[in-house]
């Protein structure tokens, strides 16, 4: 019989995780909104306004040392790994993902966020090889460490597009590269959301729950854009999706860019004027509706 937990297992083996950082950038105030909500994993991303790579080893002791202590495990490092111009040097981008991996192993998790790099526009042909050069050898070092590479779809980047991430997958794709999907990047990039879901179906370990407007690329609640957020996540549930849904929000002026009246009616929540905690329940709300 299936069973349905909020916020622990839902409707199956996958569970939810967020980006904290949303809600505070102090470490304390993330891990006590976390709780209240019913969260048990968070995707660190950034602690006091620096994302997590860039905190010494003393910083991130504690930060394992509280988390530990409020029974918060880490779903993911949300690293900036891949989010500089494939022009940049690689070098010193290449010793910020070995402190990637090193945070990752001390934080208790294998899965670590990445981009594949920012392109001139209209340029993946010319840099398709430097792409693939570069991460290449962060695939080499994560297998060698025992780490999973989730590849996030970004707009601007080589994996823009479901195509170019399905070239990644069919290049890289095993054990140590994955997929996240995320719905909103996808609608900004004017990218169907459901071709994208079959491309990349058998590579996804993670989903980023935020949804968008084709009209002007705005986020909007869960359901409430043009991501299909409903259909994928059903899909997903027949596929037995196994992996993270995680919750990204981003959500604070979205208010201004929707159906006032119709939000309203289904959250029954005041749009303008919501705190980044409120804003969050309110993403949390939306996804909920859909997988219950």
């Amino acid at each position: 019989m299936r069973k349905t937990i909020l916020w622990g297992k839902v409707m199956g083996k996958y569970y939810i995780s967020g980006f904290a950082d949303e809600i505070a950038d102090d470490l304390e105030t993330q891990i006590s909104s976390v709780k209240s909500l019913g969260l048990s994993f968070i995707e660190m991303r950034r602690i006091d306004g620096i994302n997590l790579i860039y905190h010494d080893d003393a910083k991130i002791l504690d930060i394992k040392s509280k988390l530990s202590e409020a029974g918060i495990k880490v779903s993911a490092i949300a690293s900036p790994i891949g989010k500089i111009s494939i022009n940049e040097p690689f070098e010193p981008h290449f010793e910020q993902f070995k402190r990637a991996v090193e945070i990752a192993q001390t934080l208790n998790t294998k899965n670590i966020r990445m981009f594949s790099f920012v392109l001139p526009e209209g340029r993946k042909k010319k840099y398709k090889e430097k792409v693939f050069n570069r991460i290449r050898q962060m695939v080499d070092y994560a297998i060698a460490h025992d780490i999973v590479l989730l590849h996030e779809n970004e707009k601007d980047t080589y994996g823009e597009m479901a195509r170019e991430c399905r070239e990644l997958m069919d290049e890289f794709g095993g054990e140590h590269f994955k997929a996240i999907f995320d719905f909103a990047a996808f609608v900004q990039a004017r990218q169907d959301t459901i071709k994208a879901y079959e491309l990349l179906k058998n590579h996804i370990e993670c989903i980023h729950v935020k949804d968008a407007m084709y009209q002007n690329g705005n986020i909007v609640p869960a359901g409430m854009g043009d991501g299909k957020v409903p259909e994928i996540l059903r899909r997903l549930h027949w596929k037995d999706y196994q992996g993270f849904i995680c919750l990204e929000p981003q959500l604070d002026h979205f208010a201004e860019d929707i159906v006032q009246e119709e939000v309203e009616k289904a959250f029954a929540v005041r749009l303008r004027g919501l705190s980044s905690y409120e804003s969050f329940l309110l993403a949390q709300r939306s996804l909920f509706q859909i997988l219950v």
